[in-house]
């Protein structure tokens, strides 16, 4: 009997782990990409000493079902943990970077929050969890009714700005955090669940670790790629998906030479990005209106920009993550990594980097400033809050026109329209960060 063929649409992590997860029983795995190489947007680039990431910085590892995932693909043993000292995250406050509060004491004497900020947050176990079911409640919303408006603005507010460069008055909070969402509905109160351990505390690891590789978060899906059992097929642009009479898929590509690519398929997944599927011609597809739904994800425009500086030219001590910028502060960056203080490798010796974001829902327009601007922009705001001496040895930028597909009004929809498509196409999925949402995680059990 002839085994079964898959293929893969996108060799991004969601798309390698579908991959993974399916060349089971003999069944054949192809994964297709328009790329060079693996990853998707898990991106590393190495010049002049300095090691950049262009995606994701870390995996925050804090589950059993993560680490065992990663230990069954030999991968966990190649992770790095990042410094210790990274356990001190920063805001700006009054154009001040100022430390996080990491323990009760220095939450009562940290300038984080005013002392009536403080006073609303340590009521929180004491505000009755909502009777009626907000759909759709933003995240706004549920922090200002739990924590008050200050922790929105200095705690929330850059917190997003630096996991998804928006607002959290644009996010649904039950697809951005559902967790948070499922810690209210269990004890009432978001203090109350942390301590208790949260949802599933069962499956939580005895200490959350923080994690890269030694070449960079790129390394993930490389290392993962290397036990598919079919090689990806790269540098291949998908232009046609086609049902057959058979109930199969026929799909039609182009690869860099301009060589026409035709194979048949069992099963097809879909892990490209939002932005992308309208750029493939779907043919005999029940209900293919509902593409336009899966093609409609805000994905706000975001440019990061890499600084390298000798050590000595910055008063700062860089010990610790980085630094968010409230919005209420009126800064022209989202905030900063200190990305040679998370893991040593990142610089040359005695040098640093400074990998800054700017842009996003908050400041799209940014982002079309020519890349000299650009550059000239990240250098005054980091040497005003860094308190930084002169020039900087390295600088690097770059530009993702579409960012994170933000967990939105519109995600909903999304969701309902992958069932809808899933169901009443048989042998066909669609899947992804728009769907399944954008933390690694999310990614890695997409399917």
């Amino acid at each position: 009997m002839e085994s079964k063929k898959i293929c893969v649409l996108g060799a991004g992590l969601s798309g390698i782990t579908h991959a993974l997860f399916k060349q089971t029983n003999g069944t054949k795995v192809t994964v297709f990409d328009k790329h060079s190489q693996v990853g998707g947007v898990l991106q590393s680039n190495r010049t002049e000493g300095y090691l950049m990431d262009y995606g994701a910085n870390t995996l925050s590892l804090r589950t059993k079902q993560i680490e065992n995932f990663l230990k069954r693909y030999q991968v966990l043993e190649h992770a790095i943990d990042a410094n210790e000292k990274c356990s001190k995250r920063f805001i700006v406050k009054k154009n001040k970077v100022i430390s996080l509060p990491q323990g009760f004491l220095s939450f009562l004497t940290s300038s984080f929050l005013s002392p009536m900020g403080k006073l609303r947050l340590c009521i929180e176990p004491f505000i009755p969890r909502l009777r009626e079911n907000f759909v759709d409640e933003s995240m706004a919303s549920f922090v200002k009714r739990r924590l008050g408006k200050e922790a929105l603005d200095y705690a929330a507010n850059p917190f997003v700005g630096g996991v998804y460069a928006s607002r959290p008055e644009s996010l649904i909070i039950k697809h951005a955090f559902p967790s948070i969402v499922e810690i209210e509905k269990k004890y009432g109160s978001i203090i109350k669940g942390m301590i208790k351990g949260g949802i599933n505390p069962e499956d939580k690891i005895a200490k959350t670790r923080l994690i890269s590789f030694k070449s960079g978060m790129q390394e993930l899906p490389i290392r993962l790629a290397k036990h598919l059992k079919e090689e990806p097929i790269l540098n291949c642009q998908i232009k046609e998906i086609s049902r057959e009479a058979s109930g199969q898929w026929r799909l039609y590509g182009q690869n860099q030479q301009n060589n026409s690519i035709e194979q048949v398929f069992d099963e097809v997944i879909c892990t490209l990005p939002s932005h992308a599927l309208k750029k493939i011609k779907w043919n005999s597809l029940n209900d293919d209106h509902l593409i336009e739904v899966l093609a409609q994800a805000t994905h706000p425009p975001l440019t990061l920009t890499f600084l390298g500086y000798n050590r000595n030219q910055i008063s700062h001590p860089l010990d610790g993550f980085g630094f968010l910028i409230p919005e209420v502060e009126n800064r022209q960056i989202l905030g900063t990594l200190f990305s040679s203080t998370l893991f040593s490798n990142r610089a040359p010796e005695n040098k640093v980097l400074l990998t800054s974001f700017i842009g996003g829902e908050r400041n799209p327009e940014l982002c079309e400033l020519n890349d000299e601007n650009i550059i000239s922009l990240s250098k005054s705001e980091n040497q005003d809050l860094l308190s930084i001496k002169g020039q900087p040895e390295f600088s690097h930028l770059i530009h993702w026109p579409k960012s994170i597909p933000l967990p939105d009004h519109l995600t909903s929809m999304r969701i309902n329209a992958a069932k809808t498509l899933n169901l009443r196409n048989p042998g066909i999925t669609f899947s992804g960060s728009h769907i399944s949402g954008a933390p690694l995680p999310n990614c890695i059990f997409a399917n």
